[in-house]
């Protein structure tokens, strides 16, 4: 264990500066506006100092998840007093920034809406990807996405240092945001016939991909204005979601380019 300079006890092992642990240091973190994906709280503790923390999450709007004992001893075995909390290894950005950048600059947003997409390593890949591409930002939700560690950074080969994370509170009201702001929402789905070469990605893009498993929600297929697939030939039904990400940003470079 090693104490910053800011008086926080931080974890030095395979997922250095990943939590902070203890309710407290916890309390302060918040207060010091650290940038935090979700605490974790002891199911079976709650005495008046997690009763102030709890109220604390609530109003900083801070994911807070109540767990048995045994999951927050698998984190760390020190004297965590039934607090954990999962900080995030970036800093957001603002979506409204963003966006206003782009279209000051004459270009138009592409912007990359991930949907229920929790595997770390599959959040990394693609954050590589769109670094490379372009992409101008990727919108994930506060709840329900992949928790951005230092093995999403590491498998992003760094670009998550780099590529602007807006993570907003509703991915629904997010993209209707984004249609008000004149941008095509084009979902990447395999319920439909139309190919995504058919899809005008030099418009300015709000391409939303889903998990293998659920794909994208029914509210944002509802609200979403193109609906594209990758066309697929082999015996294999669906790629990989990172793969998927490449294949579909890549066309829509490749329409930037050529337009």
């Amino acid at each position: 264990m090693e104490k910053r300079s800011d008086g926080f006890l931080i974890n030095k092992g395979d997922h250095e500066k990943d939590f902070i642990f203890g309710t407290r240091a916890v309390m302060e973190a918040i207060h010091a506006q650290k940038d935090i994906d979700k605490i974790l709280v002891d199911k079976e503790v709650n005495n008046e100092l997690i009763k102030e923390l709890l109220s604390l999450a609530k109003e900083e709007k801070i994911n807070v998840v109540r767990v048995p004992e045994a999951k927050l001893n698998r984190i760390t075995r020190k004297n965590h007093q039934g607090v954990v909390a999962h900080m995030s290894a970036i800093q957001y950005a603002s979506l409204d920034n963003v966006i206003d950048e782009c279209f000051s600059k004459g270009i138009a947003p592409l912007i990359l809406v991930l949907d229920r997409i929790t595997d770390v390593r599959n959040f990394g890949a693609m954050a590589r990807t769109a670094d490379c591409a372009g992409v101008h930002a990727i919108v994930i939700p506060e709840k329900g996405s992949a928790q951005i560690n230092s093995d999403a950074v590491k498998t992003s080969a760094g670009a998550l240092n780099h590529l602007p994370v807006c993570r907003v509170k509703n991915l629904y009201y997010t993209v209707k945001d984004l249609k008000k702001m004149g941008l095509n929402v084009v979902s990447v789905t395999e319920k439909t016939e139309r190919l995504m070469y058919d899809a005008d990605f030099t418009l300015p893009t709000a391409l939303i991909m889903g998990s293998e498993e659920d794909g994208i929600s029914q509210e944002l297929m509802g609200i979403s204005d193109e609906f594209v697939k990758i066309p697929l030939s082999g015996n294999i039904e669906s790629l990989n979601v990172s793969v998927s990400v490449g294949v579909v940003v890549y066309e829509a470079i490749r329409q930037r380019r050529e337009g």
